[in-house]
């Protein structure tokens, strides 16, 4: 099975995002995504960092009665709070485990697992919970392995050792760095294919809240001066009838569909109808509009980075 251009991302499910995430129509968004615009659709991602997320997603999935080999069930591992990871093996085996238990059933699989924001923990920790994963993939309980963060040069140091060590890492997910304000995957996408890497998954194309006409959440670590740019590029598409968020999934999807899946979370059923519209749309009657958001508003925080998400 191919993976699908667009997936269905599980952040949006948690109170990160949305006040109250059991009152969300999870089961209706994914019925949009996985069966109605299945064609765009074929996976869903999400992590125990998300709070109830898994259960939600679970929940939703033995209601929809999809067959098993027709999605792919994506989560993570390792993160477990805001400041609080647990990379140890006894944990990572331990949550792979409940996460199988709450997305698809005990004794069933996961097809991706990630190790959860690897900036913030030591390389030999992240490589010690990788070998676990591996183990488990060998076991059959993981199908594939591989490493989220935000900083590129953090993902490609691992992906490079563990493919010198012969075991490949099969994914990446990279996030804020293939959208309007940044386009630095770009300059990854080949390093990280070099090393035996199968998908590079982006994510956040909407760069956490900062690219839409409503106001950038307060947890987004961007400085002030980019959000306060932000703002003036959703001014500068509104006065042209163009909302941001459009604007800037188009961009996105535009510039990576030919590369690989692209993960976008989602609040309404509406949300995902506007996402496969906008996979079938095109950013070239756009072209003179993205230049200056990048140029003309973003200017010099074009490709600007933080610390870390």
């Amino acid at each position: 099975m191919k993976l699908s251009p667009l997936i269905c991302g599980g952040a949006t499910f948690s109170k990160q995002y949305n006040e109250d995430p059991e009152s969300l129509p999870v089961v209706e968004i994914l019925r949009k995504c996985l069966i109605t615009h299945r064609r765009c659709f074929n996976a869903v991602d999400t992590s125990p960092y998300y709070g109830d997320s898994e259960l939600l997603v679970g929940q939703a999935l033995r209601e929809l009665q999809i067959p098993r080999g027709e999605i792919y069930v994506c989560t993570k591992v390792g993160r477990v709070g805001v400041s609080e990871f647990d990379y140890s093996r006894e944990n990572v085996r331990m949550s792979v485990m409940r996460s199988v238990e709450r997305l698809v059933g005990e004794g069933g699989y996961l097809d991706v697992v990630y190790l959860h924001d690897v900036e913030f923990q030591p390389q030999e920790a992240c490589l010690a919970a990788l070998d676990e994963l591996q183990k488990l993939k060998r076991a059959g309980i993981v199908r594939n392995v591989g490493v989220s963060g935000y900083p590129l040069s953090k993902l490609y140091s691992l992906v490079s050792l563990c493919y010198d060590a012969g075991t490949p890492l099969d994914c990446v997910l990279s996030y804020c760095h293939m959208n309007l304000q940044n386009v630095m995957l770009e300059e990854y996408y080949a390093k990280f294919k070099s090393k035996g890497v199968q998908h590079v998954v982006n994510a956040s194309v909407l760069s956490m809240s900062l690219l839409r006409s409503q106001k950038t959440l307060e947890f987004h670590p961007g400085s002030p001066e980019l959000k306060r740019r932000a703002q003036q590029a959703a001014t500068l598409c509104s006065s042209q009838g163009v909302e941001l968020a459009d604007l800037a999934t188009q961009f996105a999807l535009e510039q990576w569909s030919d590369r690989g899946p692209t993960v976008i979370g989602f609040s309404t059923p509406e949300e995902v109808t506007r996402a496969a519209s906008n996979l079938a749309e095109t950013t070239a009657e756009h072209t003179d509009l993205v230049h200056s958001v990048q140029h003309s508003v973003l200017g010099d925080l074009f490709n600007t980075e933080w610390p870390s998400g």
